[in-house]
């Protein structure tokens, strides 16, 4: 529990699995107008819809990944969408 995998390059902790997190991101398609070092996208984009990383128990195990994205709209919940709290470090500007 709380370990990093190694193999992963995001450098993240048990991102994986039983849903898709919300992420404070807009969704855009096109992967060049997101911003870099792990940034969210507040600006530009398509406002009417919110991405969404990881997969869920709902989809093929091949795609459940924390680099995978999604997009659903933010009224939309269900079963197969959630959220993880994170506590960011003292200081932190997003």
């Amino acid at each position: 529990m709380g370990q990093k995998n190694p193999t992963k390059k995001l450098g993240i902790h048990d991102m994986s699995g039983n849903v898709w997190e919300w992420c404070w991101d807009r969704w855009s398609s096109d992967s060049n107008v997101l911003p870099k070092k792990g940034k969210p996208l507040l600006e530009g984009g398509d406002n009417t819809k919110r991405a969404v990383r990881g997969g869920s128990w709902f989809i093929s195990a091949d795609i459940c990944s924390s680099g995978n994205r999604y997009y659903y709209n933010p009224g939309n919940c269900g079963i197969i969408r959630g959220f993880r709290v994170v506590l960011l470090p003292v200081g932190f500007v997003p």
